[in-house]
């Protein structure tokens, strides 16, 4: 009898145990890396081909941007795809925390995503910027969501932008201020909108604030802890800028709560459940309605 129990105590943790390794996305097609331009992005055409960097849950040494695509499932697909856009100080990608977990967890809601790789400005001896480069490469990842939205059962639409930290900066830009004038235009993906239907943020960082075309910003969602040193205050910052424009947002902010909390790094009941509010914005504006 004891061997018994043990045996059905062991296999009701094991499924406990594999929960907490970084999940598959939901698709039967292996992962593949899309480069966002065929001939390597503007600037870094010579060093597309140096191999990225990474150990643990991070990546950097990113000098040919790139996708990597989560399709929702068929059976619940409901034609809408964010750009999911790690944080990491700009030095790094925080790839899994901040980007594949949260493309399943997208997948999940029947939403496809899209897992971004961009150039890193601070990442030691780099010659990029965040408001040129990275944010360039924010930009052409919807534009390319959008020219391919047909092969993934997307609407265009419907293609927002969600972003942590670094990342949320990157929104920001995007979605909240106008793109800089006299970008050459390469192809015909370059010549779609830029900006994302609709933005979430999780604890953005001031690059980009005070935003400069709010009058034309998407709706917003904004997530963050009210004691984070670094970016309490751009997130508050940014919702007034948008309440007063009249844009349509949303603001979360934790209490006693500090900075990367992610999905469910936390041992705080509210900030486990941040993402249910998530869930509730999208479908409260229509985002999750098949169409």
């Amino acid at each position: 009898m004891m061997v018994r129990l043990w045996v059905s105590i062991v296999l009701l943790v094991a499924p406990a145990v594999a929960l907490a390794s970084d999940p598959p996305p939901v698709t039967t097609a292996p992962l593949i890396s899309i480069p966002l331009w065929p001939n390597g992005a503007p600037g870094s055409e010579a060093r597309r081909r140096e191999p990225e960097v990474g150990r643990d849950y991070w990546l950097r040494n990113i000098h040919d941007p790139s996708l990597i695509a989560f399709p929702a499932d068929s059976h619940h697909n409901s034609g809408a795809a964010v750009i999911v856009i790690p944080g990491g100080g700009h030095r790094l990608l925080v790839w899994t925390n901040e980007g594949t977990k949260v493309a399943t967890a997208l997948n999940r809601m029947g939403m496809s995503a899209f897992v971004l790789k961009y150039r890193l400005a601070n990442e030691e001896g780099s010659s990029y910027s965040v408001t040129g480069d990275a944010a360039d490469d924010a930009r052409r990842a919807i534009r390319w969501v959008r020219g391919h939205a047909a092969a993934y059962g997307i609407d265009p639409a419907r293609v927002g932008a969600m972003g942590f930290s670094a990342g949320g900066e990157l929104v920001t830009l995007v979605a909240d201020d106008p793109e800089p004038a006299g970008r050459p235009t390469r192809d015909a993906i370059d010549r779609l909108d830029a900006r994302p239907a609709f933005q979430v943020l999780v604890f953005p960082g001031p690059a980009g604030l005070p935003a400069t075309d709010v009058a034309h910003a998407p709706p917003a969602f904004i997530v963050a802890g009210s004691r984070d040193p670094c970016c309490a205050a751009p997130s508050v910052a940014l919702y007034e800028q948008l309440r007063k424009a009249g844009v349509s947002a949303e603001l979360h902010m934790y209490a006693d709560s500090t900075h990367a909390f992610n999905l469910d790094e936390s041992n705080r009941i509210s900030i486990l459940h941040w993402p249910d509010r998530l869930l509730d914005w999208l479908a409260d504006g229509g985002w999750l309605e098949r169409k």
